[in-house]
Parts: C-alpha cells; structure tokens; sequence
C-alpha cells in the first residue's frame, strides 16, 4: 500500500506463491485497471484500502478517491461484485475519513445496477484493542477513559473478518448490502477488556481512570494551534480521533433510540478477544507482534511508540 514498508516481494512471499501478485497505483485508475486485467478479467474485487494517517487530505486521497478508482477500474472492466471494507464507525460521522468513507460508499451503491457490492462494515480489530498489554505485562496499570464502562465493542479478527468477505461472494443475502460485523461472544468494556488482561497475567488489577474533560483541554490546544499553523491540522484531526474511540462504542447504532445495541450487532466467526488473548499470552507466542498499529496507531500519528 501507500506508504507501505513491505515490498512486492514481501507480500508474494506471504502467499507462498498460490497467489499472482500484481501492483498498481490506486491514485491512477488507469494503472488499477491495468493491474487487475493483467491476469484477465475477474469476477469479483475486493478492496480493503484504508488511509494510514487519518488526516483530512489522506482520508479522501485514500478513502474516497483510490477506493473509488478501484471500484470505477472494476466495473469499466465488467467485473460483477466489488466487496468493499468500511467501518462501523461511519454510523456517526464526525472525522474526516469516516466522511470520505461514506461519499465512496455512495457512489458504490449508486452503480449496483451495473456492479453488485458488499459494504461490510466491522466493528473493531483485536490490534485496536491490545495497545497496554504490553506495559501491563511490565507491571503498569490499565488507561482507561471515565470509569470504563461506558463504551462497548464487539471486536472481530482478521482471519474472521477476512471469511466473511469471502462469504460475501457467494451468499446472496449479502449481495447489494451494507453489513456491520462484529465477532462472537458478548460486547466488552474498556473495563472488562483490563480485567480480562489482568486475570490471564495473573495480576490484580489496577487501573487508572482518566476524566473524559482531558480531552476537552487538549483539543482546545490542538485547535488553536492548527488555526495559527494550518500545517497542524492533521494533528488536530488525531486528537479528535482519540477522542471519538475514547467516547463512542463500536457496536450498531439504533436508529431508534439513538443508542448503541449490542443485540443489533450481528455476531461472526470462532475467535474471540478472550480466547485469542488466553493463546497470545502463553509463553512463547507471538500471536501479539503480529498485532500491532503501526503507522495506524494513534500514538504514532503524534511521534509516539
């Protein structure tokens, strides 16, 4: 991807040759459209491209027009069915990416007479979740955000997210749908997700629990720089993300109640953040270094690790 650290070969090497591995520039749907006839035309695309940073620009570089150029490439090509992945988050659009999101997903339904899609729209990632193992493991207390209860998420793992792709291709009922996603067994709070942490290292909890008013302090400086210094508004843009996932569950929105709903969140697949923890924190694995944010973390959006 753009801005990616893993060369053509890398990600040949992680197919281990059952795969034809072709590149392009999503930016130019002309190199997308050369790109994907080059092993002749197929039936199906699936486009996962997400920005790294999140920032304003970025976010609709990548979301919006790339994802766009993909979807325009594939069906000028007669591809039949573009399976596209979104974000639950997109329910309640405040950031600029999850506005770029939805204006890609606008254009894609627009055309489902001439190309079926799939929106699928997943909840959380186990590696958004697991950023303190690793200073808990060290012997630090859990962060979290007011008491920890309020916000609630259904995470789902990759290899059940990436099945459920897969079955987008072939259930009907998933055709010309926009599908949220999350993964099996009850939705967590911040809280139980340290609780869960502590017991499987054998610790007593501790926690330390910061007052969402923080936020309020630190992106009013954030805010007033980024209108001195234009060249500072991505950094504002990052505060507002932390915020948002500091604040808002990633669960189905009602859209009559307004609330979060747990039951309305569809559940999918076999692994869970209980179980995959339970096997990463076994000594020996290294279940937890395939796991991390990178560039797509928060922190690292600010210069810290």
């Amino acid at each position: 991807g753009i801005g990616g650290k893993q060369s053509l070969a890398d990600v040949e090497g992680l197919f281990g040759g059952d795969a034809g591995i072709v590149a392009g520039d999503v930016t130019d749907r002309a190199s997308v459209r050369a790109a994907l006839s080059a092993g002749g035309v197929p039936d199906a695309a699936i486009c996962c491209l997400a920005s790294r940073s999140g920032g304003r620009q970025d976010s609709f570089d990548i979301d919006y027009r790339a994802t766009v150029n993909c979807a325009e490439a594939a069906r000028e090509l007669g591809v039949k069915h573009f399976v596209l992945l979104s974000a639950v988050c997109v329910q309640r659009p405040l950031l600029a990416f999850q506005e770029a999101k939805l204006l890609a997903e606008k254009e894609l339904t627009a055309g489902a007479e001439s190309m079926a899609y799939s929106i699928v729209q997943p909840t959380a990632f186990f590696k958004s979740l697991l950023g303190q193992v690793k200073a808990v493991q060290g012997g630090s207390p859990y962060v979290m955000f007011g008491d920890g209860t309020e916000v609630r998420c259904k995470p789902i793992s990759e290899e059940d997210l990436a099945s459920f792709m897969l079955d987008c291709l072939w259930d009907p009922a998933k055709r010309n749908a926009v599908l949220p996603v999350g993964g099996p067994g009850p939705a967590m709070s911040f809280k139980e997700q340290g609780e869960l942490i502590f017991k499987l290292l054998g610790r007593e909890p501790s926690f330390v629990c910061v007052p969402y008013g923080v936020f309020d302090a630190v992106q009013a400086v954030l805010d007033f720089a980024a209108g001195l210094l234009p060249a500072l508004a991505d950094l504002a843009e990052y505060g507002r993300i932390g915020r948002y996932y500091a604040e808002q569950s990633m669960l189905v929105l009602d859209p009559a109640s307004g609330r979060y709903s747990e039951e309305l969140t569809p559940s999918y697949g076999r692994t869970g953040l209980r179980d995959f923890l339970a096997e990463a924190l076994r000594e020996g694995s290294t279940k937890l270094e395939g796991q991390r944010l990178g560039e797509q973390g928060v922190g690292a959006r600010v210069g810290i690790e």
